[in-house]
């Protein structure tokens, strides 16, 4: 159940962090108040995860699925650049993530 709820909490990471793209630097209250709201549940997933996950693999996967995420959500939702060298390491981060998770006991 742990790595669900890691999961979850890394998705949620992409999403607050495309909410507060959204927020215009917290100038739009609605988008703001996403950010913040979204931020809290992920930092609470990642918490319960925590308590069976050893630190290093959570929060590296977290951050990994949250970055990745971020840079998909770029391209796709915001038009971001998707040069050969950003899709490269996009790769090699998802590279990291399987390989903490063939590593982890759990």
């Amino acid at each position: 159940m742990a790595w669900t709820y890691l999961v979850i909490a890394g998705i949620l990471e992409v999403a607050w962090a495309y909410s507060m793209k959204l927020s215009e630097g917290f100038t739009r209250p609605v988008a703001a108040a996403t950010t913040i709201v979204l931020m809290i549940a992920s930092f609470a997933l990642l918490s319960i995860s925590m308590r069976t996950l050893p630190l290093g693999t959570a929060y590296t996967v977290w951050t990994g699925i949250g970055a990745v995420g971020a840079f998909v959500v770029g391209i796709v939702a915001l038009g971001e650049q998707a040069s050969l060298m950003r899709i490269g390491a996009g790769v090699l981060i998802v590279a990291g993530i399987v390989l903490m998770k063939l590593s982890s006991p759990q």
